[in-house]
C-alpha cells in the first residue's frame, strides 16, 4: 500500500511527523492490505493561522483494487484528532464495501 501525505498551504509536515503518520496509517489499515493500493493523505487547516474548534480536516482518498476510489473526511481541534476520525471512517466504508463484494 503507497501512501501519499498532502497539506494545504497553512501546514507543513514535517518528517518525523510525516513517518508517525505513515506508520499509524499503515498499522490501522494493514488488515485491507489486500484491498487497498493507495491511500492519499489530505491534511489542511479551514481557518488558517486563526484558532477555532474543529478547524484541522483530514481527508483521506483510499484507492481499492477494481473499484472506485473512496473517501473520507473528519474534522478536529487537532490533526492527530482528525486523522484518527477519518482512519476508523474509512475502515467501516471499506468493511462495508469488502462485505457487499464477498455477498455477491
Amino acid at each position: 500500500m503507497t501512501i501519499q501525505l498532502n497539506a494545504d498551504n497553512n501546514l507543513r509536515i514535517k518528517e518525523g511527523y510525516a513517518d508517525t503518520l505513515k506508520s499509524l496509517l499503515a498499522d490501522e489499515l494493514s488488515r485491507f492490505d489486500e484491498h487497498i493500493t493507495r491511500l492519499e493523505v489530505h491534511l489542511s487547516d479551514d481557518n488558517g493561522s486563526k484558532d477555532a474548534v474543529n478547524d484541522k480536516r483530514c481527508m483521506i482518498e483510499a484507492r481499492l483494487k477494481g473499484r472506485q476510489p473512496i473517501a473520507v473526511t473528519e474534522t478536529g481541534n487537532t490533526y492527530d484528532q482528525a486523522v484518527s476520525g477519518a482512519i476508523d471512517k474509512l475502515k467501516n466504508s471499506v468493511d462495508s464495501i469488502i462485505g457487499r463484494m464477498q455477498s455477491h
